[in-house]
């Protein structure tokens, strides 16, 4: 065989995924659509992503914090609250601080450029992972003890385990014929950066407006935040159409003053927001990951936080299982990973899918029933100090890998 284990998809839970099986002692290949090249490209662009705290712990286990905590912006507190543009945010709101847990920051902002370059840097650097970059999978079949994929350019590889981390369209798992459930939000997201006057202090804002939730997230030198703002899709299309100086000012009423004058630092791009779960997770030889598994509304920033949790619940499976002398392909030993995260994913996705239902409207009635509902969380110690672990990623019984332990 080529390898133990065939990762399709390159993005960041496929490599974060590599390298802690090929840490663990198995062989691994990694398919990427994508060249290397234009994975790591140099400069800024405003996209990053908030690791929870053991997300951080994850990569640190992994070999990969090494490269990025100088690069980090630690989150030390972060501020949920009402808003409505140009009137700024409800007085009643609900705030998480760092200095409330034991544990350090929450979390950590990290740019999409540095992640691919640590994570491309630490693949080369271990012999037990070969990636196959600019290369695309068509097809894929499964025989006896082994899985074969196909490439484009005909090239076959074969392993004991095929393992799709190729995103919510995934390929990998249309071809074994697993179908995904969701629907779209008619919302769209739009992502860019903003240089604020005054320093962001390590706090991170989540606004929700009636169209759908604005965050202001801190990136590093304290006068720069990354911005996902959510608004219909129609009105998402024409802000996205203007020139910088219009996009800026229909940022501004939404943004509030609270931060000083502001200008835009960072390219602009949009997403479409929907759900989109997959009806199974595993099939003989074939496991789903992050957004093939579970692609999920962005508030809170979650989405890769969940990848990970998959990579160290998938990873800490494969391993035992090889360890016991067990075929790591077998659906039985798949299963043990489906019935460890699904429900967890699914929970947590339908979560944000009625968060999102509940803030993205100006109802009156809502509005004060949501200001109560926060206050009331913000006035409990004890329930928002188990709502500050819960957004840490520290609750409940967690694989080793967040726990920052080795396999």
């Amino acid at each position: 065989m080529d390898a133990d284990v065939l990762i399709v998809g390159g993005g960041l839970n496929g490599p974060a995924l590599a390298l802690a099986l090929a840490g663990a002692g198995l062989h691994v290949a990694v398919v990427d659509a994508r060249p290397a090249e234009a994975r790591a490209e140099p400069g800024f662009d405003g996209r990053a992503y908030a690791l929870a705290l053991a997300s951080k712990r994850l990569l640190a286990a992994i070999g990969v914090w090494g490269a990025l905590a100088q690069a980090a912006q630690p989150i030390q507190k972060i501020v949920a609250a009402d808003g409505r543009p140009g009137t700024g945010a409800s007085p009643w709101h609900l705030r998480f601080d760092a200095a409330e847990i034991e544990d350090g920051p929450m979390g950590f902002m990290v740019e999409d450029r540095h992640l691919y370059a640590a994570f491309l840097a630490a693949m080369a650097a271990q012999p037990r992972i070969r990636l196959i970059s600019g290369a695309t999978v068509v097809g894929q079949t499964t025989e006896g003890a082994e899985a074969q994929a196909t490439l484009a350019d005909g090239r076959r590889l074969t392993a004991r385990v095929i393992l799709g981390c190729d995103g919510r369209n995934s390929a990998t798992a249309a071809r074994a014929g697993i179908r995904r459930t969701g629907w779209a939000y008619g919302q769209t997201a739009l992502v860019t950066a903003v240089h604020h006057e005054h320093p962001h202090n390590g706090t991170a804002w989540q606004y929700f407006m009636p169209h759908g939730p604005l965050a202001i997230l801190p990136l590093p030198g304290g006068h720069h935040s990354s911005i996902v703002w959510s608004e219909s899709a129609a009105d998402a299309a024409r802000i996205q159409a203007m020139d910088d100086a219009d996009y800026l000012a229909a940022l501004r009423p939404r943004f509030g003053d609270f931060l000083g004058e502001i200008a835009l630092a960072g390219a602009r791009f949009t997403y479409p927001l929907t759900l989109s779960l997959a009806n199974a997770w595993v099939a003989p030889r074939l496991a789903l990951v992050g957004d093939a598994a579970h692609g999920v509304h962005p508030i809170a920033g979650q989405g890769l936080n969940l990848g990970l949790r998959d990579v160290a619940a998938l990873a800490e499976v494969l391993v035992e299982a090889m360890r016991r002398g067990e075929d790591p392909g077998a659906l039985d030993v798949l299963s043990r990973y489906e019935q460890v995260r699904r429900f967890d994913s699914m929970l947590l996705a339908l979560g944000m899918d009625s968060v999102n239902r509940l803030f993205s409207n100006d109802n009156p009635l809502l509005r004060l029933g949501r200001d109560l509902g926060l206050a009331a969380v913000n006035a409990l110690p004890g329930l928002r100090r188990a709502f500050i672990r819960q957004a840490a990623g520290l609750s409940g019984n967690s694989p080793r890998l967040l726990r920052g332990l080795p396999l």
